[in-house]
């Protein structure tokens, strides 16, 4: 990897909130300040600081077992930070309480990698679940016990992934590809403000994963909302990434946008 990348971004480059004078003024959804994490004895990431403006997407890269998936577990409140604070749509989540913390993640639209949908529960009732982060109570546990409006909304979400059709299939019997289009469907039900997704396409064959990318961003860029995402696939990274984070040795040398970067310079962080 280039020096320019590993040691100091290019101008153009500088994160949100660093002092740039050129780039226009947009809201900051996320702001990470000297975030530092250990489990144990290892430290998996110290002094850590950035800012996402709203509707970049912004891909997180480095080899396994440098802390992506452990911050955004930090992003999202789910494990306390050691050190330095964590800001989230308004929200100081390092020091918010349950309630706090609850409703910040309403605004959030998680797709993991295990797709985790409820396997006997249909699709349409999958995707009423993703508004439990807004409403509380049981009415949001399946189609048939959900409010109409609810309802709706899920179908609706699941006409734009194109599954409208297999509303009342059983999740256990859908394909890969099928099953990650309604964890999209989802995270998007209930209009977050930030989506992230951790390795959405990592149990996908190449063909249906470049479907899944194609739809998940296309959406999210008509919503006009933030995306975070987690690849080990540094062709993804590049193409659908605004900007690239990259982690090694427990900092983040990598903060740049991604049309000033190459494949070779994100294989140096798995060097």
């Amino acid at each position: 990897m280039t020096d320019r990348v590993l040691d100091k971004p290019a101008a153009n480059t500088q994160p949100v909130g660093t002092g740039a004078q050129s780039a226009p003024v947009l809201p900051v959804d996320i702001r990470v300040t000297g975030l530092s994490k250990t489990f144990g004895d290892v430290q998996i990431f110290k002094d850590i600081s950035f800012g996402l403006s709203r509707g970049e997407a912004v891909a997180i890269v480095g080899a396994n077992g440098t802390g992506k998936s452990t911050l955004l577990r930090c992003l999202m409140g789910l494990i306390p930070a050691d050190g330095g604070t964590v800001d989230v749509l308004g929200t100081e989540v390092t020091s918010a309480n349950a309630q706090a913390l609850r409703a910040m993640r309403g605004q959030i639209g998680l797709v993991s990698q295990k797709h985790n949908l409820v396997p006997r529960l249909s699709v349409l009732s999958n995707v009423v679940q993703g508004l439990l982060g807004k409403h509380s109570g049981i009415r949001h546990w399946s189609q048939a016990l959900a409010p109409a409006a609810s309802r709706d909304a899920a179908m609706e979400a699941l006409q734009r992934v194109g599954l409208a059709h297999l509303a009342d299939r059983r999740a256990d019997r859908l394909s890969g590809g099928q099953s990650q289009r309604v964890a999209i469907a989802r995270a998007l039900v209930g209009k977050p403000k930030i989506l992230i997704a951790d390795e959405p396409t990592a149990s996908l064959d190449p063909s249906a994963g470049e479907d899944v990318m194609d739809l998940f961003f296309g959406l999210a860029k008509d919503e006009g909302v933030t995306v975070v995402f987690i690849s080990h696939n540094i062709t993804h990274a590049l193409q659908y990434g605004d900007r690239i984070l990259g982690l090694s040795g427990g900092k983040m040398p990598l903060d740049s946008r991604a049309d000033k970067l190459s494949e070779t310079d994100l294989r140096g962080l798995y060097d």
